[in-house]
């Protein structure tokens, strides 16, 4: 059989998976989490046997010291999947929540129900660990799911599969509800993407390059973000203790994710308050500064900045600073350079805030506080499959109810239409 047929037939077994979890009690749907959750338990051996090949490969592949953390699959990490899966069993359900009712003059009752997406799509990489709280959420959410992780973490992503699979067994999870793409073939990428028909969505989580491949070769719905140029301006009228705190926070707390700051914008007002204490502390803290001009005169050590790197994500110890004339000179820089994902203001005026909350056109926007709140679980929403910069069908942290769409339920009592 060719790859072409062995994923068609992936995607039929998951659409009839899929009719079959719809028709799942929340009560059923968290008994069978909890069984994934005890059988990761009672797997654990294996799947950091599993995890062993897998690091053992990526070494003699040369794969970097940040990506070999990311695939290692310690005690904790496992530990915390379980926790995971429990506390996806342990949220509230969204399918079948009624959205709205209309009442029609002829006696029509119109309901709006949150229903699942269907069969979704899920390419990622490095992280093994994902391939559990994907599942978990899809799960939780009635969607059949097709997994497709990175080859760097084949053995430890199949058997991280298969003991959802066998736990989910355990208590009768419909077959094909959890599915792993086992080849290493990157067709396959291609053929998830192209499904049509099979494939409700799909949601690509790595690196741009990864999440732009798959949006050019699609042609089913993809919910994407590309990458995270966050940003926080610090208005003229900023406190200026407060904004040092939030700058720093947003920077340095944990530079490599998608949530934190990349770019620092300063009203020209707050430049002489603000940019010496703020080069200081950054120097101290080993961040490497890229400024413009105006930033340039306050310390020797501040490197300039070209126009490459206001559109730069970083994920690292460095920053861009830049001084500007006013809000709307911020907001504009922001629309110009940022990637609509989250971006800050600074300021105790009023006025000052709401036009930039209402101009920024990013998923996520914040009045004095950093953008590394900028995720599910600090939402509260529990759990977080991915952060989207679309505007289609979800954007910012996507939690369990951004994993379901909704469908209109029609009561009469003989109405027909004149």
């Amino acid at each position: 059989m060719s790859l072409h047929d062995d994923m068609i037939s992936m995607g039929g077994k998951a659409v009839h998976a899929s009719r079959e979890l719809a028709r799942l009690s929340s009560k059923k749907k968290n008994a069978i989490l909890e069984a994934m959750a005890d059988e990761i338990g009672l797997q654990k051996g294996l799947i950091q046997e599993a995890n062993a090949k897998d690091l053992a490969a990526g070494r003699e592949a040369g794969l970097s010291a940040a990506l070999l953390d990311r695939l290692t699959l310690t005690d904790a990490r496992i530990d915390g999947m379980i926790k995971g899966l429990r506390e996806v069993a342990a949220l509230k359900d969204p399918v079948s929540k009624k959205l709205s009712t209309i009442q029609r003059p002829n006696g029509l009752v119109i309901k709006k129900v949150r229903v699942p997406i269907g069969v979704i799509a899920i390419i990622f990489e490095s992280r093994p660990n994902v391939t559990a709280e994907a599942a978990s959420l899809c799960f939780k959410t009635a969607n059949a799911v097709i997994l497709r992780g990175g080859k760097e973490a084949m053995y430890s992503n199949a058997a991280i599969a298969k003991a959802l699979r066998d736990g989910g067994k355990k208590k009768k999870m419909p077959a094909d509800a959890i599915q792993l793409v086992e080849t290493t073939d990157r067709d396959a990428v291609r053929e998830l993407a192209q499904m049509v028909g099979k494939i409700d969505l799909i949601m690509p989580r790595g690196g741009e390059s990864l999440i732009k491949a798959v949006t050019e070769m699609a042609w089913v719905p993809v919910i994407k973000h590309y990458k995270g140029v966050c940003h926080t301006f610090v208005d003229a009228k900023a406190d200026i203790d407060m904004a040092l705190a939030i700058a720093e926070n947003a920077k340095c707390q944990r530079p490599g994710v998608c949530n934190a700051m990349e770019t620092l914008l300063v009203h020209k007002d707050v430049a002489d308050a603000f940019l010496p204490r703020m080069i200081a502390r950054f120097k101290q803290l080993g961040v490497e500064l890229r400024g413009d001009e105006a930033v340039q005169k306050f310390d020797a050590a501040v490197k300039p900045a070209t126009e490459e790197d206001w559109y730069a994500e970083y994920l690292d110890m460095i920053l861009a600073v830049r001084v500007v004339d006013s809000v709307q000179a911020a907001i504009e820089h922001i629309n110009t350079y940022g990637s609509q994902h989250s971006d800050a203001i600074v300021t105790t005026d009023e006025k000052a805030a709401k036009r930039f909350l209402s101009q920024v056109d990013s998923a996520t926007v914040y009045v004095n506080a950093s953008t590394r709140f900028t995720d599910g679980g600090e939402f509260g929403m529990g759990a977080e499959i991915g952060i989207s910069t679309d505007k289609l069908h979800a954007r910012g942290p996507m939690g369990l109810e951004e994993l379901t769409t909704y469908k209109y339920v029609i009561s009469g009592s003989g109405q027909i239409r004149k």
